[in-house]
């Protein structure tokens, strides 16, 4: 599963390590991906996305179904 977000985009974001003697190594964060079901009334059935905590918010807002139909606008197959 790749760690992205179908709604906001987000994906890991690469950097340092410092430790205390300030030596550098490569690290990276990953986002707070969830898999998430929902149900669309307009097509009775289940369709089932990976959001970023903050995705889940965003469709709690909009809805479900506006949210699909900005990712169907963006050419995202659900």
């Amino acid at each position: 599963m790749s760690r992205r977000c179908e709604v906001t985009g987000a994906k890991p974001s690469f950097g340092n390590a410092v430790s205390h003697s300030h030596r550098r190594t490569r690290r990276r964060w990953n986002p707070n991906v969830q898999n998430h079901r929902y149900w669309l009334p307009s097509e009775r059935r289940w369709i089932r996305l990976t959001l970023t905590a903050r995705a889940l918010k965003t469709v709690d807002r909009k809805g479900v179904e506006r949210v699909v139909a900005e990712l169907r606008a963006k050419g995202v197959k659900v």
